[in-house]
């Protein structure tokens, strides 16, 4: 019945009926079919309520169902506690008039992960991509083992994206930049993931959407691997990028620097031109529209079919 949902609120066949709102989906259900439907699941990073809150009427507005998640670096931002802010998200979600899910995102440690499953998350990004590859598939594929106990859809990285925590971009020539097909293949089949976060050109944190994707290996991979490839550093690739991305393959696009940048400038042309504000419900009101417009902005890149 929710998959149902998803599915015709997935482009502009139906629209959501307003003050209806729909159950918390899982991102599994979410991610049913999509790799060979020609279209992508939209993940967006929520740092605060506002973000969230963002989320929900930017897919709303698009009538597509999204993806909420949160990162690793968030939960720390929130002094490191996870629950808050998961249940923040997850009202948000419960209220909204389009199938939201709830992700945790880059997770490298391990009482972070376990913690995924109490707070109601139906999905995870383990990342152990920074380990040896023999030690990344043996913690993913305990991950995954985890994660199949409880219901929990694992998606996991291979090669280096770059750009996470500070780290410059990783440069197309250094080793690893790239995902393998062939390593990748060997990979999933270890490790039993759900989904595939692959090195393709992009970096994390880019405030310029200038990244040129290779996407002549997001095909190779694409034919390579059995399970969703997954975006990430989406927010420095331009539109007509993210397009061709998903048209060669891609299956799940995660944003997140984008929102951030749309927010902070909504905030700065607010108070510089209201140099007397105090309250922040005006300015913090202006930076969550300006999210939501750039929600809306992604989900519509890709509402037609391949």
């Amino acid at each position: 019945m929710i998959a149902g949902a998803a599915a015709r609120l997935d482009g502009h066949r139906s629209r959501p009926t307003p003050g209806v709102a729909m159950p918390l989906v899982r991102t599994g259900e979410l991610m049913a079919g999509v790799r060979e439907s020609g279209r992508a699941v939209f993940a967006f990073n929520v740092v605060t309520l506002e973000h969230a809150e963002a989320v929900a009427a930017g897919a709303e507005a698009a009538h597509r169902p999204a993806v909420l998640q949160i990162s690793q670096n968030a939960v720390r931002f929130h002094g490191g506690r996870l629950a808050p802010l998961a249940a923040a998200a997850t009202a948000v979600a419960r209220a909204a008039a389009v199938p939201l899910a709830l992700h945790l995102d880059h997770v490298t440690r391990t009482e972070l992960l376990h913690a995924a499953h109490p707070q109601g998350f139906s999905s995870v990004m383990f990342d152990a991509s920074a380990l040896p590859y023999g030690d990344n598939v043996k913690a993913t594929a305990e991950a995954v083992r985890w994660g199949r106990q409880r219901g929990i859809w694992v998606e996991s990285e291979l090669g280096r994206v770059g750009g996470k925590d500070g780290e410059p971009p990783v440069d197309a020539h250094t080793p690893g930049a790239r995902t393998d097909p062939a390593e990748a293949a060997r990979f999933v089949e270890a490790t039993g993931v759900d989904a595939l976060a692959a090195a393709v050109g992009s970096s994390h944190a880019m405030s310029e959407r200038t990244a040129v994707l290779d996407t002549g290996l997001i095909r190779r991979l694409h034919g390579a691997v059995p399970v969703p490839l997954v975006l990430h550093g989406s927010s420095g690739v331009p539109d007509e990028g993210l397009r061709a991305a998903v048209a060669a393959g891609i299956s799940k696009v995660n944003i997140g620097t984008a929102l951030n940048a749309a927010c902070t400038a909504a905030v700065r042309t607010h108070l510089g031109e209201r140099p007397a504000a105090v309250d922040p419900r005006t300015y913090l009101a202006a930076g969550r529209q300006a999210m939501a417009d750039t929600v809306e902005h992604f989900l519509r890149l890709t509402a037609g079919p391949r």
